[in-house]
């Protein structure tokens, strides 16, 4: 392996929703260069305009002007799609790339880290395909929200090759303030997944409990109080209940869609190693009626509407 990829690097970005446009600001703050590329051209341009960065709007522009492009969208099919432009798997020895997608321009010695939510078998298999055209590549799915994509304070989970991943940490540390090396590529998508089954799991046990508390005649103030001072605390009652849910505001900028896309993968996942996990098969279906129920763009942690009009009240 050759040289870290270190400022003023020109880094290519795709995907600049609620938590790429932070990203990129914090990789423009740590003295990188930027190339910017999303399906809203609109958004580019104002992103483009407020960083000095250059727009492509054609994939394999940007892979040209790039040694490093990351990519953070809603899922591995997105990702793959950016990265191929096509489905066919190339044969022993090609040399012919396809003519969209990212690999259609990125050099051999080029990079892609994905940075999105994605399934950990198929960024396994993607990875596999790019290595055939001389492509490296890491994932490295992040936690913390908005609020820490905004601080630079995200939590990075990363799988590839170590040395590869070491060329990358100077990216990654711009973006986030914990990295954790988890093992090969698709392992920080497998943690990723599987961190936020546990976290979604532990949100609509809290939430089940507090309506009960409730319905009992308990005060929800009080009940979370105790909660967060006893055994049952968890990320959500800490960090989401008062904040989002009883202030009725429901904005921790994460989707129930992106939530309930996570639950199916992890729980695919453990369905592809032969693990049990009984309460993600009880899980999972909730999510995704709540999905159905509530709209795809709604905030997760609006998931609690879901038991209250069963109640017909509000938890406050």
């Amino acid at each position: 392996m050759s040289d870290a990829f270190t400022a003023p690097e020109r880094i290519g970005f795709v995907g600049l929703g609620k938590m790429g446009a932070p990203m990129i600001r914090n990789l423009k703050k740590a003295g990188f260069e930027l190339a910017l590329n999303d399906v809203d051209a609109r958004l580019a341009r104002t992103l483009g305009e407020e960083l000095g960065a250059q727009i492509f709007e054609h994939l394999p522009d940007l892979a040209r002007a790039c040694r490093v492009v990351i990519t953070m969208v809603p899922d591995g099919k997105i990702v793959r799609e950016i990265a191929l432009g096509h489905t066919r798997m190339p044969g022993p020895g090609a040399t012919e790339r396809p003519a969209s997608g990212l690999v259609a321009g990125f050099a051999r010695g080029s990079v892609l880290i994905d940075m999105s939510s994605s399934a950990p078998v198929g960024t396994r298999a993607l990875g596999a395909e790019l290595a055939a055209y001389g492509v490296d590549m890491i994932d490295a799915p992040v936690s913390g929200g908005v609020r820490r994509a905004i601080t630079g304070q995200l939590a990075v989970m990363i799988g590839g090759d170590p040395a590869l991943i070491e060329r990358c940490r100077p990216v990654l540390s711009a973006m986030g303030s914990q990295l954790f090396v988890v093992g090969g590529l698709g392992a920080g998508d497998a943690i990723k997944c599987l961190n936020n089954y546990v976290s979604a799991a532990g949100l609509l046990a809290a939430a089940e409990g507090l309506v009960a508390a409730q319905r009992f005649g308990l005060d929800t103030g009080k009940a979370l109080e105790v909660l967060n001072a006893s055994s049952g605390k968890n990320n959500s009652t800490e960090h989401k209940f008062a904040q989002f849910i009883l202030s009725r505001t429901f904005a921790s900028g994460f989707s129930i869609a992106l939530m309930a896309k996570d639950l199916r993968t992890a729980l695919e996942l453990a369905q592809q190693v032969e693990a049990p996990m009984p309460l993600g098969a009880h899980c999972v279906p909730v999510w995704n009626d709540a999905e159905k129920t509530l709209g795809a763009s709604a905030d997760h942690t609006e998931i609690v509407r879901v038991l209250e009009r069963v109640t017909g009240s509000e938890l406050r």
